[in-house]
């Protein structure tokens, strides 16, 4: 069939039906583009108007499909359709064009591309470029911007590269011909209806006066420093862009899966009061019998006086052991129900602890019936980079339930990664209680990014933040001219915290330091004796190497129990384990082998802890599991260094235990008290001062040594480049690099996937049912419960064991894999990278 007749085919069709948005494949329905137009803007309207911007969040919706009236992308679509109804087949030659537009939605192997994306960036960049203000100009960057940028990821303005001259993207997208963008004839060819919106929008100017007050008052906000200001005019640009994002995966999702619509909360949840009144119901019959319940219950009645406060952003500084998930908890809920906040956050280090925080906090708020309402937990990623079918609706993408609990992590994703998957989510952040629980974890690098997106939330989005740990990170106290955090006065939710640190002091640290350093056999016979004396014992290395070294020393020389955790067993397989010490605690005999995922927010009580010589904060928490009830009287901590690691890439752990030597030499008595963490972090930060902007190296494919604070605000060195290579200054006011940026933050940290394994029944039958499932319900049900049996791998990791076959794709396309050869999951160690040996069905009981 000729393109000529196809042509004329089309045209009849086109003059007989409306014009097309989405084609769904399973009854060869097709979305009407005015519909899904009006669908987005109305859906991107609420989500803008928590800023008070819900006119700019109309106005995005009805601009961002504006190309696909154009008659050369309802060709493309057409011919997609027929090619799919079997009705013709193509060799994959036509084109209609540009085939090689590099801004268009098509993957690179799809040569038939048209740029539907650039049409409505275009129609509001020349709107506002005739008023000739620069505040317009910002303005209609800001937008064109997020309308260019909806398939792609937010685009670079000025795009670096190693080896070719700085360009000019905004730029180079505003100006493309006609005959790529179809700007005249999409006006021409468009619903009335839409046109009147976009005029009606465009006369109004409201938004264009909220948007720039936000601007200046960004600006007077952060007066003199060029970088945190255009940091945060960054961030506004990620929001708004972010409600777009959701706003147009939640009606494509709607009309391609009608019934997945039903599965969304989209607010409608269980009203704070209701909440507040259950939490208050459990704290009342709590025991009060020990003076650690005591203490507990005065930090819970602090933090709900502190909950009468204003919005800000404050501190809950309380040790180990204090009771602070439920403390913070019963805060979050009363000022969010007093303050009308949407929803309640808890980030969180690790995937480690969400699950045993969440089970706590579920089974307080939650009751019959209304499981998964309430709480919400988002840990294990198993669906990779790409959006896939599940994403498009899975509550846990678009952070859709009052409570959410999430990683650190996942947070920084949604704030600085590339793509479109995580940045859909930013706008659930607005109007938060956002609760950071051990933010001390925080990776060193992401310091200054985090605390001016942190201050950005509070400032301009309607944000609650509360820091909780017993070992506050001193983040206010960084280089305030790149970000320090920004306490609210009279910060601390809690008085006299010395005092308080005092009166809950319930064991002695023992530096246990030897020249040669300790070597496995070593260690293995100390905490074999402390089992026996103490009857439990507790060992906290730095590396999975070293505790699977320790592991199988101590299983050689002894009898006791013996358990070992770390970060490459599945959340099912560590609840087993934490199940098993917690029925041996504090009678029978128990010894647990473990990494660091169980020093924040692991509720267990040792009779003693050997920990690896580390930083100070990570000797406080490991402490916190040892005599945390206080039962008994001080218990001891052993920090040893040991012999033969291998921190060669965990250049963090080795400058902690740099700077904990100073501390543990020269206060002794109490080396993980206020005074002590203190010294701690100014010694540490004042070391790591130069990480703190996430430098990045000249290899990284920019041309030259760089940050990504640099790339995400004014962006100096890539604007110095540019007007060295075209003797001139770019003409666009914002100038950040942020599909750049984006990249480099996923190549640096690099990003994980969650790999389903078949540990105990569960795990096996949820595969299974994965693998068979057909309907969106059971997918979404299954999904859900499905990362409970998921262990992260990176990159090169998967991409290994996919080409050995070890893990196989649940269903083809669906991007979510599982491990197919079972002898890669040890019952005692987890996913190895060398077969451990024949499993076929684990226990989980």
């Amino acid at each position: 069939m000729s393109d000529r007749l196809l042509i004329e085919q089309h045209n009849n069709l086109y003059i007989a039906k409306k014009t097309i948005a989405h084609h769904r494949k399973c009854d060869s329905e097709n979305q009407i583009l005015e519909n899904h137009l009006q669908g987005v803007a109305k859906q991107a309207k609420v989500f803008a108007d928590k800023l008070q911007l819900g006119l700019l969040g109309e106005l995005l919706g009805l601009l961002h499909d504006m190309g696909k009236y154009s008659a050369a992308f309802q060709m493309y679509l057409w011919r997609a359709i027929q090619e799919s109804l079997g009705a013709i087949h193509t060799s994959g030659t036509f084109q209609e064009g540009n085939s090689h537009d590099p801004d268009c939605d098509a993957r690179d192997d799809q040569p038939r591309r048209v740029d539907h994306s650039s049409a409505g960036a275009q129609w509001v960049w020349r709107r506002l470029l005739q008023k000739k203000d620069p505040m317009d100009r910002m303005v209609g960057q800001i937008v064109a911007l997020c309308v260019a940028s909806h398939h792609s990821g937010l685009m670079d303005c000025l795009h670096p590269s190693a080896n070719k001259p700085v360009e000019d993207h905004f730029s180079r997208r505003m100006n493309k011909e006609e005959q790529q963008t179809h700007l005249d004839e999409v006006w021409t060819t468009m619903d009335p209806q839409i046109k009147d919106q976009l005029d009606a929008i465009m006369n109004d100017g409201s938004w264009v006066a909220i948007l720039q007050k936000i601007l200046q008052e960004i600006a007077k906000g952060d007066r003199g420093k060029e970088k945190i200001i255009f940091q945060k005019i960054g961030l506004l640009v990620r929001f708004l862009f972010s409600c777009l994002i959701d706003a147009d995966r939640i009606d494509s999702a709607n009309f391609e899966h009608p019934d997945w619509s039903a599965l969304r909360a989209d607010g409608r949840y269980a009203d704070w009061q209701t909440l507040c009144s259950r939490l208050e119901q459990h704290l009342a019959g709590l025991s009060r019998s020990h003076p650690v319940d005591e203490a507990r219950h005065r930090i819970a009645n602090h933090c709900r006086e502190a909950a009468e406060r204003d919005k800000g952003c404050y501190t809950l500084t309380v040790p180990t052991g204090g009771g602070k998930t439920l403390s913070s908890l019963r805060f979050a809920l009363h000022h969010a129900r007093r303050l009308g906040m949407e929803r309640i956050f808890y980030i969180i280090p690790y995937t480690s602890i969400i699950d045993q925080n969440a089970r706590v906090v579920r089974s307080i708020l939650e009751k019959e019936g209304e499981e998964g309402s309430i709480v919400l937990e988002h840990h294990a990623n198993l669906t990779g980079e790409t959006e896939t079918w599940p994403q498009k609706v899975m509550a846990r993408e678009s952070w859709d339930a009052p409570i959410i609990f999430t990683t650190m992590v996942q947070f920084l994703e949604t704030l600085f990664g590339g793509g479109t998957r995580g940045v859909r989510r930013m706008h659930r952040l607005a109007k938060a209680v956002i609760i950071f629980d051990e933010p001390q974890t925080l990776p060193v690098n992401c310091v200054h990014l985090f605390n001016n997106a942190v201050n950005f939330l509070q400032e301009r989005c309607g944000c609650s933040l509360l820091f909780c740990t017993a070992t506050q990170p001193l983040l206010h106290g960084v280089d305030a001219t790149k970000g320090a955090l920004k306490l609210s006065d009279n910060a601390e939710l809690m008085p006299e915290v010395t005092t308080l640190f005092q009166n809950l002091q319930r064991v002695r640290i023992q530096y246990r330091h030897q020249p040669e350093g300790w070597s496995v056999e070593r260690v293995a016979e100390l905490a074999l004796a402390e089992v026996d004396r103490t009857r439990s014992c507790l060992v906290v290395v730095n590396t999975k190497a070293w505790a699977r070294a320790l592991y199988r020393a101590c299983r050689e020389r002894g009898k006791v129990p013996l358990v070992h955790l770390s970060t490459s067993m599945c959340p099912a397989h560590r609840r087993a384990v934490l199940r098993e010490i917690m029925a041996r605690l504090p009678d029978q005999p128990i010894l647990c082998i473990s990494t660091q995922l169980i020093e924040a927010g692991v509720d267990v009580d040792f009779g003693t802890v050997i920990r690896a010589l580390a930083g100070v904060d990570s000797i406080a928490q490991a402490a916190g599991r040892c005599n945390r009830h206080g039962m008994r009287e001080k218990a001891v901590v052993h920090v040893v260094n040991l012999a033969g690691e291998k921190l060669k890439n965990l250049q963090e752990i080795e400058i902690g235990q740099d700077k904990a030597r100073v501390v543990l030499e020269k206060l002794p008595d109490d080396p993980i008290g206020p005074e002590a963490i203190t010294l701690y972090y100014k010694n540490f930060f004042f070391a790591r001062a130069d990480r703190m902007d996430y430098p990045i190296p000249n290899n990284q494919g920019i041309g030259a040594r760089d940050t990504l604070l640099n790339l995400l605000s004014t962006n100096d060195k890539i604007t110095q480049s540019y007007e060295r290579d075209h003797q001139g200054s770019p003409k666009i006011h914002f100038r950040q690099s942020f599909m750049t940026a984006g990249k480099l933050f996923k190549v640096i940290d690099a990003p994980s996937q969650g790999v389903l394994v078949p540990y105990g029944t569960e795990g096996n039958a949820v595969i299974a049912a994965l693998c068979s499932s057909d309907t969106p319900e059971k997918q979404y049900a299954l999904l859900r419960h499905a990362q409970h049996y998921a262990v992260n791998l990176f990159p090169d990791d998967l991409g290994r064991f996919r080409n050995d076959g070890i893990v196989q794709e649940i269903q083809p396309g669906s991007g979510i894999f599982y491990l197919v050869d079972h002898r890669y999951y040890s019952p005692e160690f987890g996913l190895s990278d060398n077969p451990e040996g024949k499993m076929e069905v684990l226990c989980d009981t």
